[in-house]
């Protein structure tokens, strides 16, 4: 079991009124983490002291920040055990997830260190004589973090990692299903040598969340907003954000599409879909949920697939390598099995897997799936899959659009020019030709489109985000007054 603790101004503490909540892993119910269940007073507090600190960090040379960037790198790295012990006890995640989060996240943190000097602007030529016209970006204050627990470290340090590279200072607010996780990354940072007050953590019991994020969304400090969750809570998150004029960046939920067309590797695509729709259990926002299939080789690759996925090794992660660990909890086989049912009464074939009656649950795949089951149009976000069979590619795009969601998508085939259309044309934020949905690269525009957020993490297109374009001129010369 861990204990852990807020951050405030460089302080490790508890809640004020010394009140805590339980995270219990999902598989067997024992209490993986106790954390304190801050306040509103504990969250403003967090959000003064990033506001204190923000006039010397934000003052600070791009290469001390890229150093401090770096060493935290290096200490997130070198607390992979301990993220994977943690990942396994708070939402029941495989140690091969956490491997690849605590990667990523450490090079979504030397990129965010690259990026330090990279803020830059424009000489931008002006009408009046004399007039050195700039366009210059700033760091724009105290940034509100908040990540889930799906992918805890890649998204957690996604929150935090560009802002601090543009001089912004930050409070980071934990998912309540994964403090410890949480809390880890944290502590990397403290370890490189952040200054007190550049970095603060909150966590707060669920039935407090509401009133916690209102209130510092509210705060005139804070500048930023950025949220990684579900569509339901982020435009939530919205509407808070559009209430005080704070601008935000939000990457929601997904529907991933798939399209396999009729000139398909059949391997590349089996590999593809099985990593994109199976890894972490299908609980990842990128991941594949939705198949679509030309019925030219709709029998060939449902086979592979099917096999591929019976192997998939399955149980909990504590106890050796598995592919398929917990899920995060009952809610989610609750719900699968609930689409599953739906699918079946109305027509769809089993073609593995099943509905699951614990936290481990089969990876499964429901062929001939039309329209009208709620599993063409919800998002599982789970190792439940739907596979639609289609003919051609108009019917494969409309198919790939036919949904509220926007965020990561692929297409397999092996007539690239063909793919590469059909890539344009579905509506999505990322799209990949021949790779999975699953695919993030620190350097690359991450987010979506429709339901499935605003704005972009991730190289430039973040530094865009998280600083203020502020238009600045020197008048060289004299200038002449109408009056």
């Amino acid at each position: 079991m861990n204990t852990i603790s807020l951050l405030i101004n460089g302080e490790r503490k508890q809640a004020s009124s010394g009140a805590t909540f339980e995270r219990r892993n999902p598989l067997d119910g024992s209490v993986a983490t106790t954390a304190p269940a801050a306040t509103i007073s504990d969250a403003l507090a967090a959000v003064d002291a990033a506001a204190k600190a923000f006039p010397a960090w934000s003052a600070l040379g791009p290469g001390e920040r890229r150093s401090l960037l770096m060493k935290a790198s290096h200490a997130l790295e070198s607390k992979g055990a301990a993220f994977a012990d943690a990942i396994a006890a708070e939402t029941g995640g495989s140690g091969m997830w956490a491997g690849f989060n605590v990667h990523l996240a450490a090079g979504i943190l030397l990129e965010a260190a690259s990026m330090t000097t990279q803020i830059s602007g424009e000489v931008i030529p002006s009408d009046v004589p004399g007039s050195l016209a700039m366009g210059v970006r700033q760091a724009a204050g105290v940034v509100l973090g908040m990540a889930p627990w799906n992918a805890p470290v890649i998204l957690g340090v996604r929150a935090i990692a560009m802002p601090l590279a543009c001089g912004n200072t930050v409070v980071f607010k934990a998912s309540e299903l994964c403090p410890a996780t949480h809390s880890l990354i944290v502590e990397a940072l403290q370890e490189a040598g952040m200054p007190k007050g550049v970095v603060n953590f909150i966590t707060n019991a669920p039935q407090d969340a509401p009133e916690i994020v209102e209130a510092m969304i509210a705060h005139p400090a804070v500048r930023r907003v950025n949220f990684t969750g579900s569509t339901r809570v982020g435009k939530v998150i919205a509407a808070a954000c559009a209430r005080y004029l704070k601008p935000a960046v939000l990457e929601l939920g997904g529907k991933a599409p798939l399209v396999v067309l009729d000139d398909a590797d059949m391997d590349a695509a089996v590999n593809g879909a099985a990593f994109g729709a199976f890894a972490n259990s299908g609980q990842i926002c990128m991941s594949t949920e939705r198949i679509i299939v030309d019925h030219m080789v709709a029998e060939d690759f449902v086979a592979r697939l099917a096999a591929k996925a019976k192997g998939l090794p399955m149980g909990d992660p504590r106890q050796g390598p598995v592919v398929l660990g917990s899920v995060v909890d009952m809610s989610t086989v609750q719900r699968c099995n609930a689409l599953i049912d739906d699918a079946l009464a109305k027509g769809a074939t089993l073609v593995c897997g099943g509905k699951a009656s614990s936290t481990l649950m089969p990876a499964t795949l429901l062929d001939h799936v039309t329209a009208e089951m709620a599993i063409y149009h919800e998002e599982s976000f789970g190792p439940v899959k739907p596979i639609v069979r289609v003919k051609g590619v108009e019917e494969a795009i409309a198919c790939a659009n036919d949904n509220e969601y926007g965020l990561s998508a692929a297409v397999f085939g092996r007539d690239i020019a063909r793919a590469l259309n059909v890539a344009r044309r579905i509506e999505s934020g990322i799209c990949h030709v021949n790779g999975p949905t699953v695919h993030d690269e620190a350097q690359m525009p991450f987010g979506g489109v429709k339901g499935s957020g605003i704005g972009r993490f991730g190289g430039k297109a973040g530094i865009a985000e998280f600083t203020d374009l502020r238009w600045i001129t020197v008048q060289t010369a004299p200038r002449h007054y109408p009056f």
